[in-house]
């Protein structure tokens, strides 16, 4: 379901408390900011366990770097801003980032009566910026008063930049008459390419598990979604994903582990989803299908050349059945042994390619239909073996270039 079910244990704030609106001469910001909430606080009930997965880029924020570490102790807080990502602010334990990251931490833990250790920062927006501490000074109180069961929607607007629409989901279950409940938001229009999860993304659930348990299941269900989607091949310096279990349905994680895995699955994927329906300038919403790989490996390989392929993304746009583009991709898929005798492409269930060659029942017409639709499915067949990936992507617009030179001016 598309709406947001609340999580016993779990209550969270936001505000506008400025930040998108606090960048240097160099960032103009837009009048619409400073009516946009830029900062938020999820407060999580004791004995909630935590686990994260975070981006692998080597430039990776001082936000990330602090979570990271904090992620050894038990977290009772989540801390989150938009507008500035604290990423590109220096090197080494001394950095202003760092000391600045903490100190957002310090200043949450103070307010709950918890330790500095038990909070978790993210932040995600321009990057090369050091985090106008005043904004955070001067609303952190009046968040942790303002703390109620019933605000993750709007924590959901406030991770959002270059965003359209916020992207929420949850799943239930029930097991043995009890009903489980896990809720989840994310933001991500651009800079996706996941190397982790190129977004922000945090879920909830009232299960009870261990942070081992939960890493597991996080785990899984990152790759078979938000490490499935690129909107423009590029990995962003904040990525970080979440999922906090508060325990307070009382039903333990190994009697249903499955049917957990299964619906935790359902939201990962539905998030990533709505994170490339909403693609900066996406006009299409597509689906790179590649069967008969050697392994997953090949698989991705294909998928992403041809995802990654601005001929193939601007014909994508124009709707224009360039079947060549797409051959031409998957012919410099840096793959072993790729044999042209053994591909086929198909759009939709048009068979474009057959065998490595056109397929002589294939018409023009045929191929425009497809590609005049919203959604559309690529599916290629590279030999016989048993692997089968798909990734998801965009076509490449006009606005994306648009949103993406305007940035920061």
């Amino acid at each position: 379901m598309d709406g947001l079910l609340n999580i016993n244990g779990v209550t969270c704030a936001a505000i506008n408390a400025g930040i998108k609106c606090a960048q240097n001469s160099s960032v103009n910001s837009s009048t619409q900011d400073t009516e946009k909430l830029d900062l938020s606080i999820v407060s999580l009930k004791k004995g909630t366990q935590t686990a994260a997965v975070f981006t692998q880029n080597v430039f990776c924020a001082a936000p990330v770097l602090v979570a990271k570490n904090h992620l050894n102790h038990t977290i009772k807080a989540l801390v989150i801003n938009s507008g500035n990502a604290n990423a590109g602010t220096g090197l080494g334990s001394a950095s202003v980032g760092l000391k600045n990251s903490y100190k957002v931490c310090e200043l949450v833990a103070k307010e709950l009566g918890i330790k500095t250790e038990e909070v978790l920062p993210f932040s995600t927006g321009v990057i090369g910026q050091a985090l106008p501490m005043a904004c955070f000074e001067d609303n952190i109180s009046t968040l942790v008063s303002s703390l109620v069961k019933d605000n993750l929607s709007q924590v959901a607007q406030t991770i959002m930049t270059t965003d359209l629409v916020d992207k929420v989901h949850s799943e239930q279950f029930k097991i043995g008459g009890n009903l489980i409940t896990i809720t989840g938001i994310a933001k991500g229009s651009g800079m996706i390419r996941p190397d982790m999860a190129t977004m922000l993304g945090f879920i909830f659930t009232d299960i009870e598990a261990t942070q081992s348990e939960l890493q597991n299941c996080l785990t899984q269900a990152v790759n078979q979604s938000f490490n499935r989607i690129t909107v423009d091949g590029d990995t962003s310096t904040n990525d970080a994903c979440t999922l906090s279990a508060t325990g307070t349905s009382g039903v333990k994680i190994n009697d249903c582990m499955d049917e957990f895995q299964q619906s935790l699955n359902i939201v990962t994927k539905t998030l990533a989803h709505k994170i490339i329906k909403d693609g900066e300038g996406a006009t299409k919403f597509v689906e790179v299908c590649v069967k008969g790989g050697v392994s997953t490996k090949d698989c991705l390989e294909v998928a992403y050349t041809v995802a990654h392929s601005p001929l193939v993304k601007t014909a994508l746009f124009a709707s224009d059945a360039n079947w060549g583009r797409i051959l031409a991709a998957v012919g410099r898929a840096n793959i072993a042994h790729l044999k042209v005798e053994e591909v086929s492409i198909y759009l939709g269930d048009v068979c474009l390619i057959k065998a490595g060659e056109l397929n002589v029942h294939y018409t023009e017409a045929q191929g425009e239909v497809q590609m005049a639709k919203s959604e559309i499915v690529i599916t290629i067949e590279i030999g016989k073996g048993a692997s089968k990936e798909s990734v998801w992507t965009t076509d490449l617009s006009y606005d994306y270039i648009k949103i993406n030179a305007e940035y920061r001016t």
